[in-house]
């Protein structure tokens, strides 16, 4: 710890010396610094080029940036991709453009993640908006293996949180590259000192998380995503030249390492998406880690089991898709290291390897977190059983949650003690809340038993978990003087 603390204090005096990108060798003069900044400050849709293309429409790897966008429960990350779209020129047709469950608008949550690409200076980022929420957080460990780097956003008024500790866990766990955007500055009780005070903590935090010597050299940036501005200094309000986006897209193309990839390998890749389509069937969705997959290609599914890689199917690719902006557009061909959709096989699910037929080796899948709760959902057995749905058999309850468990991997689906039952298993009471809503809005009707805790067992002695918590309490400052005076 004395040597992180050592490091942070060596980190922050070379902050206030050295400019704002670490790499010295390739940092523009002061004249071509000003040239660029008055090329790419406009928030103008101009200011995004599409990325170049080569080998038939294939991407090139080296302009390709990979990035998920974590932190706690509203600290912003919808809004900051909201305004991200629209700075590289995308159609935002309303607030919270990437949440496209109804009761994500609803709540105001984001429930499953979502990936799309932008265009910026030549380059393609591809990002990735995860849940901020604890229930969701299987959806923030899936597809930390898609990227190379990460977003983390943290309020400058609270600081880091309970899930800011997870979803940054993650991220370094799988070696990803932070960046570190300090948002909501331009509210009237931050600070640059609150602001200094946040990255001391989030700097700890890294420490603890035992972050590498690189991954603990992170830019700080500073915005205010409901304005529509960041910036590589403290300001509650930049110049209206200034008041875009541009900071932290720069940031991403120079901080973040673009994908390692060989166009020449056989092609191979991970699903970690899958959503299902009435006329194409299943629609996967990850990041191509090898060679190069074009429409009509031949290739199989694979997935790994205790006997050894098992081939689940022989296919071919009939469509291939790739979403950009707020829209899905169809592709001929893609490389190593982009995140593509793919149409034509039925049998792979989320985990499983898709790869050319000469390939027998599967990738390995993400591994996730147990659950932590368990209902039992089953058959409407009430006098007012068969009034407010029409999905009451047991068998069409069972194979809606074996569907929902495949395209969620946070959530086990097991037999119930009783006939026609199900024990669900999740991460908590929202995940399961919002799993029954759905089932509810689509005309299921079931019983759901109170949730319970999920214990562990190791050698015939029950574990209890050791976690931490945060309290907000409402007590002013003159409350605790009184209570001191009359403690002593």
């Amino acid at each position: 710890m004395a040597a992180a603390l050592l490091l942070r204090g060596l980190r922050s005096s070379a902050r206030r010396a050295r400019p704002a990108f670490p790499s010295p060798a390739s940092a523009p003069p002061p004249f071509a610094s000003s040239l660029l900044h008055r090329l790419y400050s406009s928030a103008a849709a101009s200011a995004a080029s599409p990325p170049s293309s080569a080998l038939g429409g294939v991407t090139d790897p080296a302009r390709i940036r990979n990035v998920a966008v974590i932190a706690h429960v509203d600290h912003g990350k919808t809004t900051l991709m909201d305004r991200l779209l629209r700075q590289c020129g995308a159609d935002i047709p309303h607030e919270r453009a990437m949440d496209n469950i109804s009761l994500e608008r609803e709540r105001g949550i984001t429930i499953s993640s979502k990936v799309t690409s932008v265009s910026w200076k030549e380059n393609e980022l591809n990002m990735v908006d995860t849940p901020g929420h604890a229930d969701f957080g299987g959806e923030v460990e899936r597809v930390v293996g898609m990227v190379e780097g990460a977003v983390l956003v943290v309020d400058a008024g609270e600081g880091p949180l309970a899930q800011t500790k997870f979803v940054l866990s993650k991220a370094l766990k799988y070696g990803l590259r932070p960046i570190l955007l300090l948002n909501k500055v331009d509210r009237p009780s931050v600070s640059e000192e609150t602001c200094n005070e946040v990255e001391s903590l989030v700097f700890d935090l890294f420490a603890n998380l035992g972050a590498t010597e690189e991954q603990l050299d992170f830019p700080v940036l500073y915005a205010s995503a409901k304005e529509g501005w960041a910036s590589l200094k403290f300001t509650k309000c930049p110049p209206d030249s200034e008041k875009n986006m541009s900071p932290l897209l720069d940031s991403i193309v120079q901080h973040v390492r673009s994908p390692k990839a060989d166009l020449e390998a056989p092609f191979q890749m991970l699903v970690s998406m899958m959503e299902r389509d009435f006329y194409l069937g299943r629609i996967l969705t990850g990041r191509v880690t090898s060679g190069v997959i074009r429409v009509g290609d031949k290739v199989h599914g694979l997935r790994i089991t205790d006997e050894g890689v098992h081939k689940i199917e022989d296919g071919k690719v009939v469509k291939l898709m790739k979403k950009k902006g707020t829209s899905m557009a169809v592709i001929e061909a893609a490389g190593a290291g982009d995140i593509i959709s793919m149409a034509g096989l039925s049998g792979p699910a989320i985990g499983h390897t898709v790869a050319n037929p000469e390939v027998l080796t599967a990738l390995p899948a993400v591994e996730l977190d147990p659950p932590t709760i368990s209902m039992t959902f089953g058959v409407n057995d009430s006098p007012l059983a068969g009034r407010d749905g029409t999905h009451v058999t047991g068998a069409k309850i069972g194979n809606r949650l074996m569907a929902e468990a495949e395209t969620n991997l946070a959530i086990n689906v097991l037999p119930g003690p009783l006939s026609e039952s199900y024990e669900v298993q999740g991460r908590g009471e929202l995940q399961l809340g919002i799993l029954i809503e759905n089932m509810r809005r689509e005309g299921f009707e079931l019983s759901v038993s109170p949730p319970r805790v999920m214990y562990k067992t190791e050698r015939g002695e029950r574990l209890e978990p050791i976690e931490e918590v945060t309290v907000e309490v409402a007590i002013r400052k003159a409350m605790f003087e009184l209570l001191y005076l009359h403690m002593f």
